[in-house]
């Protein structure tokens, strides 16, 4: 039966699947997420997005009440109650219902939610032909406001810099951090070929370390590319032989243009081919099936 989210133990039908709105994940962005796939009935990494998942909330001193195996364990469940062998899933951490106030301590309890669905952020025909992308005004928030290694519920800033790219009329942008340096994408890590390396942002330069960004790099090392994480302009990225974009969510978007500059010949590269074949191989076969 599809249509069932885990909530705090029990699986309910998604109409029914409600928060309070007293809830400081709704009223203040006060909680956590990963965004999770699952390809051919596996579950694609999913201890490692646990991992971070844990670092996020202990680094907002956010209590889950799950071990990390046990969360591990309702995950699992949770995508077999559902029954998709290919699907999107969303895991919540909220603070949980409290007051109008600020204070987290008002809050009696985190709230755990997890979401197994369909998603598609693009058309498939983006990852053959490439997008083009801008760069926005909205800068990518302070490292020492809010660190991006957190991934929190409080998303407006990438928001913001979404809605100037739907309104130029491209589906990404790319965000700059305080410096004027390429940080990331509104809801991806970044990558540029130029002459035979590998090039994305390091992580102070204000971006998530990404699961796939990661695997990425690994994929590249592994055919023989040189990688390096090093800060890069927007000069960078319109001399660039190759762009593309990774997320959990986006896998591997090939990038042919960026603030109005064709890049490459204005393909694909090859580099990005080779690289997305590998991680959709990776995704279909890595892990032990659930489904």
């Amino acid at each position: 039966m599809s249509g069932l989210v885990f909530m705090n133990g029990n699986l309910v039908p998604k109409a029914e699947a409600t928060v309070s709105v007293y809830d400081h994940g709704f009223l203040y962005g006060d909680g956590i997420f990963e965004g999770i796939r699952v390809y051919n009935g596996r579950i694609f990494r999913l201890r490692d997005h646990l991992y971070r998942l844990y670092e996020s909330a202990h680094s907002i001193m956010l209590t889950i009440d799950y071990t990390l195996d046990e969360m591990e364990k309702a995950v699992i469940e949770t995508v077999k109650a559902n029954g998709l062998r290919d699907a999107y899933i969303r895991l919540v951490i909220s603070r949980g219902p409290g007051d109008l106030g600020l204070n987290p301590k008002n809050c009696e309890k985190s709230q755990v939610v997890i979401i197994v669905d369909h998603i598609s952020l693009y058309p498939a025909e983006v990852y053959t032909e490439g997008i083009t992308v801008i760069t926005v005004p909205t800068r990518r928030n302070l490292t020492d406001a809010l660190d991006p290694k957190i991934k929190s519920l409080n998303y407006l800033n990438n928001i913001l810099a979404r809605i100037e790219a739907e309104r130029a009329g491209v589906m990404e942008a790319l965000m700059l951090n305080n410096q004027g340096y390429v940080s990331e994408g509104t809801a991806d890590n970044v990558f540029i070929m130029r002459r035979g390396v590998l090039k994305t942002p390091p992580a102070h330069m204000g971006i998530l370390e990404g699961i796939t960004r990661e695997l990425v790099m690994d994929l590249a090392r592994e055919s023989g590319i040189a990688v390096k994480e090093v800060p890069l302009t927007r000069h960078d990225f319109y001399v660039a032989d190759e762009c593309f974009l990774t997320g959990t969510a986006a896998e591997l978007m090939p990038v042919i243009g960026v603030d109005g500059r064709q890049v490459g010949n204005g393909k694909p590269g090859p580099v990005t081919g080779n690289l997305i074949d590998a991680y959709r191989e990776l995704t279909r076969t890595e892990g032990e099936p659930v489904l």
